[in-house]
């Protein structure tokens, strides 16, 4: 027993390699790995309860991976590539119309003929079977939540979380100790703002030379709509209402199999009014008149939400440590304009997965994959990113407008001309220093939702079929309640009630009412309650918290969404 926890010491296993997170970048390592060296032992760790339970996405994916990690995948039945694109459309929104922006004037690579429609989680699945199949080992419902060094400080494996902990921390009548997973590398593809990713960017300072990171905070629902508006493989995307010319954020809706349509919104989290609430722009973006009749008597079958990279080339921190290495959105490798990542992380994985063979293979274990770090920006990941690594900055200083029309002519100077007008802009600012005091904007009132076409937020969560067991330590911690209180409250009139899109967070007085909206600096009384049975692990709270207050943490394994077919 440990003199300083009490608890019994963790069990350990031994692998060749440990990957963190069953998505699609920690699968398509596996799966090279194996491919380069089939005795080689692989494990995934996944914290769903399945996999692609906590996956999320569009998700439209450009083939470019797949076609190289499984080359002969259009001969089998059971690929989850069924709906190809055969429309692409991109409109901009005001509040009463719609206009069709012409296509001609876009660089080649943002068309999507050639793209698939996918539920990215059912992507997730194909490819576990694949690795499973070349001999992977993947653990399901084990959280990853500690990293373990070795006495060079290098990091040799992962812990999973103890099981059966009270809410003190201490352990229950069902304790159950974690794991100890150690590898002779480590890879991490936990997604955006993952927990341990964090962690090894904080303490390596992985991103020293790199622009703050961005994000975005990501809606989708399924729907099952009328036959007769259904149009299989059409893809649409929007800039706009509701959103005002100096926000940046945009939608998807996609035509699935099945009279399924997925409907989602995205809003970048470098919005400066803390009233804003993204979940409520996507309720409304719903009741516009392009939208609305395709929703008119449709059923809503699933919900879910999920943070998005979106820094893009200049963002990405240093993808190599002494011990391992970051892959897919815990690197930051979504292309923003193109609304795609999926294939960058199936590309990372596997590059990864070769530098490790190579190690592997000069007897090497436990150093920094230098050749990784130095590989990925003349790969096909670089070439992607490097041409629109502007989009996001120009759209951030000039709206989505004027940005737009910049974007456009940037992404053609690069490619014809391999040269930018701007060269690289770097970005100013995380997301969570845009935030400005309330004092400086006006409360927004948001329409009532009408339980057919606009939703609450505890509705939603129903649907994204959360779970997480009573009584067992919050996973969501927060550093000072003072401070959160006096600055997130008081100053910034506690935007944590906004921009979670699933009612974690609450400010309530004293009666246990919640605090009014444009009252908060009034509310001397007032106290923070956080309904951490409700979280859907969009991890928006880690990135948006004006103080970086509140720190997300992995709860118990499995517990979270289970994301059916999103």
């Amino acid at each position: 027993m440990s003199e300083e926890t009490g608890l019994e010491p963790r069990e350990s296993m031994e692998f060749d390699v440990v990957i963190v997170g069953a998505g699609p970048a920690g699968l398509s390592a596996a799966i090279k790995l194996k491919q380069l060296n089939a005795d080689l032992d692989v494990v995934v760790l996944e914290k769903g309860p399945e996999v692609g339970a906590h996956i999320l996405s569009g998700a439209v994916i450009d083939p470019i991976a797949v076609d190289r990690l499984i080359p002969d995948w259009k001969d089998e039945s059971d690929h989850p590539f069924k709906v190809p694109v055969t429309d692409d459309i991109f409109n901009f929104l005001t509040e009463t119309s719609s206009k069709k922006l012409p296509g001609f004037g876009m660089p080649k690579f943002m068309n999507n003929h050639g793209n698939y429609i996918v539920s990215l989680g059912n992507v997730c699945r194909w490819l576990a079977e694949k690795a499973e199949g070349l001999g992977v080992e993947i653990y399901p419902g084990f959280a990853a939540a500690e990293l373990i060094h070795d006495d060079k400080g290098a990091v040799k494996g992962v812990a999973t979380g103890d099981m059966g902990l009270q809410k003190d921390g201490a352990p229950g009548p069902m304790h159950e100790r974690g794991m100890e997973l150690h590898g002779k590398y480590v890879l991490f593809g936990e997604g955006a703002r993952g927990s341990l990713s964090k962690e090894l960017i904080a303490k390596f300072d992985l991103a020293k030379d790199s622009s703050p990171p961005k994000f975005g905070i990501g809606f989708k629902e399924l729907w099952e709509v009328d036959p007769s508006k259904h149009k299989e493989g059409r893809v649409e995307h929007s800039l706009g209402w509701p959103l005002k010319s100096n926000q940046d954020g945009g939608s998807f809706v996609y035509h699935v199999e099945n009279n399924q349509v997925y409907v989602g919104y995205v809003v970048a989290l470098g919005y400066k009014n803390p009233y804003l609430s993204p979940f409520d722009e996507f309720q409304r973006f719903k009741t516009h008149p392009s939208i609305a009749p395709l929703l008119e008597g449709a059923k809503r079958v699933s919900y879910g939400s999920r943070a998005i990279t979106q820094g893009g080339y200049q963002s990405v921190p240093r993808l190599s440590f002494p011990g391992g290495a970051l892959l897919g959105c815990a690197a930051g490798f979504v292309n923003v304009p193109r609304i795609k990542g999926s294939h960058n992380a199936m590309l990372s994985g596997m590059l990864a997965a070769e530098h490790i063979v190579e190690a592997l293979s000069a007897g090497r274990a436990n150093d920094e994959l230098v050749g990784y770090e130095e590989a990925w920006r003349e790969s096909d990941i670089g070439k992607d990113l490097h041409p629109v690594r502007n989009v996001k900055p120009l759209v951030t200083k000039h709206g989505s407008i004027k940005g737009m029309v910049l974007s456009g002519i940037d992404m053609w100077c690069n490619i014809l001309l391999k040269w930018s007008p701007f060269g690289t802009m770097q970005h100013e600012k995380a997301d969570y220093h845009t935030t400005e005091p309330a004092s400086m904007h006006e409360p927004i009132e948001y329409p009532k939702p009408d339980g057919k076409l606009t939703f609450d937020r505890s509705s939603s969560v129903f649907l994204s079929n959360t779970n997480h067991a009573e009584g067992q330590p919050v996973h969501l911690k927060v550093a000072d309640l003072d401070k959160q209180k006096q600055s997130e409250l008081m100053e910034f009139a506690g935007p944590s009630q906004r921009y979670c899109p699933a009612g974690v967070y609450e400010w309530v007085d004293g009666n246990g009412d919640s605090v009014p909206l444009g009252k908060e600096a009034e509310a001397k009384d007032a106290s923070f309650v956080i309904n951490s049975q409700n979280c859907v692990h969009c991890k928006t709270c880690d990135i948006k918290d004006p103080n970086q207050n509140i720190n997300w943490t992995v709860p118990q394994g499995g517990e979270g969404p289970v994301y059916p077919n999103m």
